[in-house]
């Protein structure tokens, strides 16, 4: 090949290498002013390492989810949760699955111990058990309600101020905009969904729907006082902002709710361990009993024996229940169950089921039947009268097979207990 091709070949390549050089280097320029530069500084420090519990919460959940048994908590605590978090799913997902993993920390490792110490006394695991998942529950609702007391605390300084920012603005909507700024706080997005409520083009409907999900009535009533000056103005009452003495109405309002709430966690504190704490001395005081008064071990093994530990369960069953009932301090989650498409409804579509039913609701216009809509009226209950009849039905059916198995075990008992019984060893007559 000619030299003078091979130069000119060489020539060229260089000349195109600084070519794509010059290229390059003048779209970098324009690049460092155009809008890829700006995403770029946006996306600085939003990337996260390779290890994040950011996204192991968000894959927990999406795990928790998928496991019936679990399913169930999630769905509890993510039914509070969204009350809070107003739209924030990923904030609801985090924050449920952080308070699940937690629970199932302290769940599983007890369980598995439990099981391997009491393995031989089927009756103690049952007892142990049946006391962890009390506990647990016991956990995750006190977490809820940690989450909820914070918000109300926060609720004290964001009215603060809104005093401050409406005195400035004189606009009710400004005020709560500016207040709303402060993303690290939860109080922050009920004030954000409170200002587009506000600024809405139908403010009145998107209010009615705000009370149905606000998490406590104090929320309720600045939304419904902001929405009535914003409307029709503010006024002087005695030289002072009407709506400002209202805002202040409110707080004094939750002050005295947080010191209700702080009174009624210090006198139910441990309240619920010790509801519990019976079922768990059973077991114990049946062995100190028997291995001191051996004459106590035929009384534990009969009937009567067996019959007085069902009923201290059950006993201890309904102390749990009412001291649970009395510690609500009716925060988020008075209502956490679907009551849209319940287990009820499901059932109630299958027409075997459905028939069934059908022949114990009493019909339509009957005396029965007023009377038992007006007293699920005067309740303020989410069942319909046809998802009452199925409860019922359901817990009868509970009610007949459980007492069937309790019986059959008593008679079970009797008849080893006459059969293993031994005879006395003395002569009552001499």
């Amino acid at each position: 090949m000619d030299n003078t091709i091979i130069y000119y070949i060489m020539g060229g390549a260089v000349g195109l290498f600084v070519l794509v050089v010059l290229a390059y280097y003048i779209l970098s320029k324009k690049m460092q002013k155009s809008e890829y530069k700006r995403i770029q500084r946006l996306q600085e420090g939003t990337k996260e390492n390779k290890f994040s519990t950011e996204i192991l919460f968000q894959k927990l959940y999406l795990t928790y989810i998928k496991i019936p048994f679990i399913k169930r908590y999630v769905l509890k605590i993510r039914r509070r949760l969204e009350i809070i978090n107003v739209d924030d799913e990923y904030a609801t997902r985090k924050g449920t699955a952080k308070i699940l993993t937690k629970a199932l920390v302290i769940l599983v490792p007890l369980m598995i111990l439990t099981i391997l110490i009491t393995y031989t006394n089927y009756l103690l695991m049952f007892i142990l058990l049946i006391f962890e998942l009390f506990m647990i529950d016991t956990f995750i609702d006190g977490s809820v309600d940690k989450i909820d007391n914070t918000l109300l605390r926060e609720q004290l300084d964001f009215f603060s101020e809104i005093r401050h920012a409406y005195h400035e603005y004189n606009m009710v909507e400004e005020a709560i905009y500016q207040v709303s700024q402060d993303d690290e706080k939860n109080i922050s997005r009920q004030g954000e969904k409170i200002y587009e409520i506000l600024i809405s083009n139908d403010p009145e409907t998107e209010i009615e729907k705000y009370y149905d999900i606000a998490p406590n009535s104090f929320l309720k009533e600045f939304a419904g006082i902001s929405y009535l000056t914003k409307e029709f103005g503010d006024r002087k009452v005695d030289g002072a902002s009407l709506y400002l003495k209202n805002v202040n109405n409110i707080t004094q309002e939750m002050q005295l709710e947080i010191l209700k709430r702080d009174k009624l966690n210090y006198v139910f504190q441990s309240l619920s361990v010790i509801s519990i704490a019976p079922i768990l001395l059973l077991e114990p005081l049946k062995n100190w009993a028997i291995s001191n008064f051996s004459f106590t071990a035929s009384w534990y093994q009969g009937k009567s024996g067996m019959i007085v530990q069902i009923l201290i369960l059950i006993l201890t069953f309904i102390s749990y229940i009412l001291v649970r009932k009395l510690k609500d301090n009716g925060s988020t989650g008075i209502n956490t169950k679907n009551t849209e498409n319940p287990w009820q409804a499901k059932l109630y579509k299958k027409k075997p089921i459905k028939k069934i039913v059908d022949l114990f609701i009493p019909k339509e216009g009957t005396k029965e039947y007023r009377k038992v809509t007006q007293l699920l009226k005067d309740a303020a209950s989410h069942l319909k009268i046809e998802w009452l009849y199925i409860n019922r039905i359901c817990l009868f059916i509970v009610t007949l097979i459980s007492s069937i198995i309790i019986f059959a075990q008593l008679h079970a008992i009797a008849i080893n207990y006459i059969y293993t019984e031994p005879t006395t060893d003395y002569d009552i007559i001499r």
